[in-house]
């Protein structure tokens, strides 16, 4: 079991659920309650994010990108502690959870009534696990050729908060873009560092990663963008809600060092550390998001 929950990556699972958060948050602040389904909806993006770690793990250890070179964590395959084989059946065991915990989601939130939307969730249930495993797996893995990026964007922001709040309100809300955006942008930033650190080992085992693509000097402003970027988002959605612009202020306050950091690296290994403060801050952000908002209902 210890095996697995090191391959599990625990360090990023709270940076998952932030989108789902945001999503739930603003639902119930409009007036939307499901208990059920904010947990349907965290345990089915858990599964999502532990297959994808999973099937990344099997992905660089097949490719052999995953070599004695890398500066990052060990995987799991790659020390040795699970087999190729292992994390087949883990990859298969983890898809089939994930696609049972999707499927409760969608018979909570839709029941017998809305088969059109059950039907487009199901589907989205079913690309979510496509991309978790075609990230590093196959001969067309797109993280080996520079969309991981927009993979990242589009699963965990928009997906993520518009796909969850559809869940309690049936409804599309344009003005949750800009946290959709702002949780994207931020999720890509993780990415972005990652690459950042890898860049020499994916080079020479050919994982063209948009950093490889760039050069790390225009990963770094173009890691600029993507932090500082949500900021105005999310600023612009707290004005235009009416509502507490305290949880943007905390957490950008908090990446102003980070970025300092990332502009001085000089090693690869200067941003590994990095990696969980930008995950913890996106979630810190998240939290914050849904106190004020619970905190406006109840007094506001």
């Amino acid at each position: 079991m210890k095996k697995w929950i090191e391959a599990a990556r625990l360090r990023t699972l709270p940076l998952s659920v932030s989108g789902i958060i945001v999503g739930s948050s603003y639902a119930y602040f409009k007036g939307h309650d499901n208990w059920k389904i904010v947990v349907l909806a965290l345990l089915t993006t858990l599964f999502f994010q532990i297959l994808s770690n999973f099937a990344n793990d099997y992905g660089d250890g097949v490719k052999g990108t995953d070599n004695e070179d890398r500066v990052g964590p060990k995987r799991a395959i790659q020390s040795g502690i699970i087999s190729v084989s292992q994390m087949k059946k883990g990859i298969i065991i983890t898809s089939l959870l994930s696609l049972l915990s999707a499927v409760a989601l969608i018979y909570v939130a839709f029941g017998k009534k809305d088969f059109g939307y059950s039907l487009l969730f199901f589907f989205l249930g079913i690309a979510s696990i496509v991309a978790a495993i075609k990230y590093t797996v196959g001969k067309g893995a797109y993280g080996y050729s520079g969309f991981g990026d927009v993979f990242v964007f589009i699963f965990f922001g928009l997906v993520s908060v518009l796909g969850s709040n559809f869940l309690f309100t049936k409804q599309f809300d344009w003005l949750l873009v800009l946290p959709a955006i702002s949780i994207g942008l931020l999720s890509v930033a993780v990415l972005n560092l990652n690459n950042m650190r890898d860049i020499e080992n994916d080079k020479k085992s050919g994982k063209n990663t948009l950093v490889v693509k760039m050069g790390l000097e225009n990963a770094k402003h173009y890691h600029n963008f993507l932090v500082f970027m949500p900021m105005p988002c999310m600023l612009t959605f707290c004005m235009l809600t009416k509502t507490s612009i305290v949880p943007v202020i905390i957490v950008f306050f908090l990446l102003i060092r980070h970025i300092k950091v990332v502009n001085r690296a000089q090693t690869y290994k200067d941003f590994d550390p990095e990696l969980k403060k930008v995950a913890l801050s996106t979630f810190l952000l998240s939290l914050l998001f849904y106190v004020f908002l619970v905190l406006l209902k109840k007094y506001l």
